[in-house]
């Protein structure tokens, strides 16, 4: 899977949580929570959501290094390939 993939995959997945928002105008260093205005709750929704969708585990210590989608997308394409 590619960075773009697993990019566009993000995007869908926070528009589904955040339908007022514009993700796809994420810049790659923006915090996710606070340019879309995501609270904890939501955010964590969304973290479970991906872990299903890629087949993953991210255990809660990593969730403060996942903070912008840069961030996010490298994390998940490292456990992706693994």
């Amino acid at each position: 899977m590619t960075q773009e993939e697993i990019k566009q995959a993000l995007v869908q997945r926070l528009k589904s949580i955040a339908p007022d928002t514009e993700p796809g105008q994420l810049q790659p260093d923006d915090n996710i929570r606070q340019t879309l205005g995501i609270d904890s709750f939501d955010y964590l929704q969304f973290i479970v959501a991906l872990d299903e969708q890629f087949g993953i585990e991210t255990p809660e210590e990593d969730y403060g290094r996942i903070q912008t989608m840069r961030e996010l997308t490298d994390y998940i394409a490292a456990r992706v390939k693994s």
